[in-house]
């Protein structure tokens, strides 16, 4: 199974993941091949691109429990979507305690690990699925690693809320060259100004800035190449980092690419002095990083 972006895709490939619309409802089947119509489509969802499988593959399994996953991904990140939005017009928070209570009910009690399934992104909705499934890590995370109740919540708010201030970016700077300097500070002053509409949003919201706040900076002191040290961080700001890392290199990116998740552990655990690492431990409890029989 491999992604391939939505301007290379051709007729006669085989879709490895099913394709829903907004409101969750299967628009085209796994294992379906895409004809002129279906590549056509995709294009006007505005999605990256989408999961294929090669000429001879056999169809991989996948639950009910599994499309369920697919399914919920889509309406939560919508659900994410409409609150950031809101947020940023209102400087309020009103459904963020309620997102974070649904995600923590479905995998925040966990016991094993689980097939993660990456949900196919276009540039409207990457920001709101980004922070959805960085939340879910997290959710997972502070389970393994029996994080107090209260605290997991303010975790889970700063993950569900992380990404606030990219909404405000341009899709031409937020898509726009990775090298790109120009458009790297554009994106860094957005992301700065969000965190003080989170100061303004909640109740406590000098943690949820201040948890929010130090991952960012970390990120952007490993980007830098100053030697980035998470020693003195919050723990929540450690848990958002590996999530937020985790899902950054296994899902599309924004310049339609992604990493494996033996690629992705390996960063995390070749770089202990940036991810913390009882947090990436507890998030390789959480998550099946090869496939079964690989």
């Amino acid at each position: 199974m491999q992604f391939i972006e939505s301007e290379n895709l051709k007729t006669g490939m085989r879709l490895a993941r099913p394709i829903y619309n907004k409101k969750g409802v299967l628009l085209f089947e796994r294992d379906s091949r895409l004809t002129s119509q279906t590549i056509e489509s995709v294009k006007n969802f505005g999605l990256l691109g989408v999961y294929v499988l090669d000429a001879a593959e056999p169809l991989p399994p996948m639950s009910e429990e599994d499309l369920e996953f697919e399914r919920f991904q889509i309406s939560t990140g919508f659900s994410i979507q409409d609150e950031l939005e809101k947020i940023l017009e209102t400087k309020h928070e009103t459904r963020v305690d309620s997102i974070a209570a649904l995600i923590l009910k479905n995998y925040g009690h966990l016991d094993g690990r689980i097939t993660f399934y990456q949900n196919l992104r276009s540039r409207d909705d990457y920001i709101s699925r980004h922070c959805l499934n960085t939340a879910i890590f997290c959710a997972m995370i502070t389970h393994a690693m029996n994080i107090r109740v209260d605290e997991q919540l303010q975790i889970m708010y700063a993950a569900i809320t992380h990404d606030l201030g990219k909404l405000n970016v341009p899709h031409t700077v937020l898509f726009g060259p990775a090298d790109n300097e120009k458009c790297r500070e554009e994106i860094q002053q957005a992301r700065e100004a969000g965190l003080e509409v989170l100061e303004t949003a909640f109740r406590d919201g000098i943690t949820i800035k201040r948890i929010c706040g130090q991952a960012l900076r970390a990120q952007s002191m490993a980007a830098e190449g100053t030697g980035a040290s998470t020693a003195k961080m919050l723990m929540g700001a450690k848990i958002l980092l590996v999530a937020d890392r985790y899902d950054e290199m296994t899902a599309m990116s924004l310049h339609g690419t992604s990493e494996s998740e033996v690629k992705a552990v390996r960063e995390l655990i070749d770089h202990p002095e940036l991810y913390d690492p009882g947090v990436v431990k507890a998030l390789l409890r959480c998550v099946n990083v090869l496939f079964p029989g690989v």
